[in-house]
């Protein structure tokens, strides 16, 4: 998709902030650093649209992106940061749960995995997570420039084997820099959510 408009709408922490336009929904996850942020802006051809920090733990909310006036992509806060205190990661925990169980919107799920590492206990628990609930999965392998292409088929398999990744999930390599899977990712979006240009 070629997007022209973009907007941050809202950021709920409760179901009762969530939009009501009907839209569909695609939610993104990953922990904290993935690169979600910049990923996002890649899609919607912006530079510094969703804001990248160097802090991790740094989105506390569902972040909802409206795009297009047609869906919209929902940022959630970043799992697997150790310096947000135990309770607020049981009420991010909470937060996240209800939404990706009860949103009859959500059309599907974007889990981010730094390419340059084998998935974290964090990216297992989510993967399966998702899986146990049969919400559809597409797992992206972020910051894959910083990769030797050589070592991609090592990459492929570190991951799925690491998740231990269900044939129907499909895996992406993406680089916010070159762009590499950009338009794969959009193919998938579009596929889930029935959302075209």
């Amino acid at each position: 998709m070629d997007v022209h408009e973009v907007e941050l709408v809202m950021s709920a922490v409760k179901e009762a902030q969530y939009p009501d336009t009907g839209w569909p929904e695609v939610a993104f996850v990953g922990r904290s650093n993935v690169g979600k942020s910049s990923m996002t802006n890649v899609l919607i051809n912006r530079k510094n649209y969703a804001h990248t920090s160097s802090q991790p733990g740094k989105t506390q909310t569902l972040n909802f992106y409206d795009v297009e006036h047609k869906l919209y992509f929902v940022d959630v806060p970043g799992y697997g940061y150790a310096k947000v205190s135990k309770k607020q990661r049981e009420q991010f925990g909470q937060m996240i749960e209800h939404y990706l169980t009860q949103r009859d919107q959500l059309r599907g799920v974007i889990q981010l995995i730094d390419g340059r590492h084998a998935p974290t206990e964090d990216d297992i628990m989510m993967y399966q997570w998702l899986a146990y609930y049969q919400i559809p999965t597409l797992i992206v392998a972020t910051k894959i420039d910083k990769v030797k292409s050589s070592s991609y088929t090592k990459t492929i398999s570190a991951i799925t084997k690491g998740l231990q990744l269900q044939a129907n999930t499909p895996l992406i390599l993406f680089s916010a820099k070159t762009k590499r899977g950009k338009q794969e990712i959009w193919d998938w979006i579009e596929q889930q959510t029935g959302v075209t240009d």
